[in-house]
């Protein structure tokens, strides 16, 4: 396995694998070229992602923080022929994922986070420790969901959108493409696409208004 991104992710990839039977890490690679060499918990960055293709019958893991860099790292990994198939699904030993949930390739489950029943996770998701996935859930590609988030049943997720902290979303609401709920925002309505909520309830955030010159 090698892992794409020389970040805090990355680390607590380094320590899921090691806690359970996942295929060895063997680098790191990360595109600034100024962290070559540079140890990442138990290995180290040998190259940037421009080398992926060398790594044959290698599994990779996209450890970039932000949705967005994810989706970036993918494309330009599938430019050079590496698909869906060569990405490894990373789930701690703790979590257990039920009959008839589904987690897509790439995706990331830390430790303790809870799925209950036909959950659907999909690709390059990462989803932080002690995050509750209830009934009838969608995460869609690219998400991230930071610790400690709740979703009540029939919630979707957009694809790349980012939940912060301890944020919650009431059942049956959707989250759009792109949008960010802030750390502890309570979403009691939809959230459109590529809007920023925060708060409880949680609502747009309004720019300060520009006082006189």
């Amino acid at each position: 396995m090698v892992l794409l991104a020389a970040s805090g992710l990355a680390r607590e990839v380094l320590s899921t694998v090691r806690a359970g039977e996942a295929d060895e890490v063997v680098a790191v690679l990360d595109d600034d070229p100024d962290r070559s060499g540079v140890r990442v918990g138990s290995t180290t960055v040998v190259g940037t992602t421009s080398a992926a293709a060398s790594f044959a019958g290698c599994h990779f893991v996209i450890c970039a923080g932000s949705g967005a860099a994810r989706a970036a790292v993918a494309a330009r990994l599938a430019a050079v022929g590496i698909g869906p198939e060569r990405f490894a699904t990373i789930v701690h030993p703790s979590v257990d994922v039920p009959a008839g949930c589904r987690v897509g390739a790439g995706s990331i489950l830390l430790a303790h986070t809870a799925i209950t029943a036909d959950v659907t996770v999909g690709d390059h998701v990462v989803v932080m420790p002690n995050v509750t996935l209830t009934h009838d859930c969608v995460v869609e590609d690219y998400a991230t969901l930071c610790a400690g988030v709740a979703l009540g049943g029939g919630v979707r997720i957009g694809r790349g959108a980012t939940l912060g902290m301890t944020s919650s979303v009431r059942e049956h609401r959707r989250v759009g493409r792109g949008a960010v709920l802030g750390m502890g925002a309570v979403a009691l309505d939809d959230v459109p696409d590529h809007q920023t909520r925060v708060g409880c309830p949680a609502r747009p955030i309004v720019p300060a208004s520009r006082g006189a010159a």
